[in-house]
């Protein structure tokens, strides 16, 4: 007869099918975002489209600029909270309006739109300017301890997703070359987004507005489209594409 004692200090396999599937759904959530953004290994572009590709390219680019730059401009000339909060809305506003019309993907427009109205509608409530910045303060907590965790407990997002990409799965993590890349990367986003608290910060609680506004901006693609050079780069040194042989 099997001891009791035995069968509760062995593993569960449907803990570990669990976890398997877990890790498997999460992976392919991040690769396939990866590789709508451009970001596939498998794809063999050169670095600089890769980075332009994360960027969205000039559309992009504006997208994520031009908001936060007419707030700042006006702002700084008017000193007018809501006439900067309403050009800066409404120029996101018709990036979306445009990709909708033009039948594009439109999530990351209305993901701008969404989080420029929301940090619109929370200074106007306070009154205060700074507060516009507000939920750009918890996006960045949430993606660095989001990317931290990960590494820590020895499933960095960066290696998930990778996984998925290579149709690798979670086998990366029985190559400790790989883990240790995948781990170190995740370290590296999660000390970006940790980067900008720590400058931004201080700024919001000394109401410095323009300080605000300008250094978002110069930590915002100026950072980000480096470490995603760095991210590929990276991880095609793990993945060198095989030429083919001849004949």
């Amino acid at each position: 007869m099997t001891d009791d004692r035995d069968q509760a200090a062995a593993p569960d396999p449907d803990d570990a099918k669990s976890d398997q599937s877990a890790s498997d759904l999460l992976g392919a959530a991040l690769g396939g975002a990866a590789r709508r953004a451009g970001l596939d290994p498998a794809t063999g572009a050169s670095t600089g489209h890769v980075v332009w590709r994360a960027m969205g390219g000039w559309r992009g680019i504006l997208e994520s600029v031009l908001p936060s730059l007419a707030f700042l401009v006006l702002y700084t000339a008017t000193q007018e909270l809501l006439l900067s909060l309403i050009v800066s809305v409404g120029i996101a506003l018709v990036f979306t309006i445009v990709r909708l019309s033009m039948r594009q993907p439109a999530s990351a427009a209305i993901g701008g739109l969404v989080a420029t109205g929301a940090a619109a509608a929370l200074a106007l409530w306070t009154g205060r300017a700074a507060d516009n910045f507000v939920w750009g303060f918890i996006t960045n907590g949430l993606y660095g301890t989001a990317f931290l965790v990960s590494a820590l407990i020895g499933w960095p997002l960066i290696g998930l997703a990778v996984g998925f990409l290579m149709s690798e799965g979670t086998r990366w993590r029985a190559d400790a070359r790989k883990r240790r890349a995948f781990f170190w990367l995740s370290i590296a986003w999660a000390g970006l987004f940790a980067l900008r608290l720590a400058v931004q910060l201080p700024l919001y609680f000394a109401d410095n507005v323009t300080a605000l506004a300008t250094t978002k901006l110069i930590m915002g693609l100026p950072l980000f489209a480096p470490l995603v050079a760095v991210t590929w780069l990276a991880v095609r040194a793990l993945y060198p594409r095989s030429e083919p042989s001849a004949e």
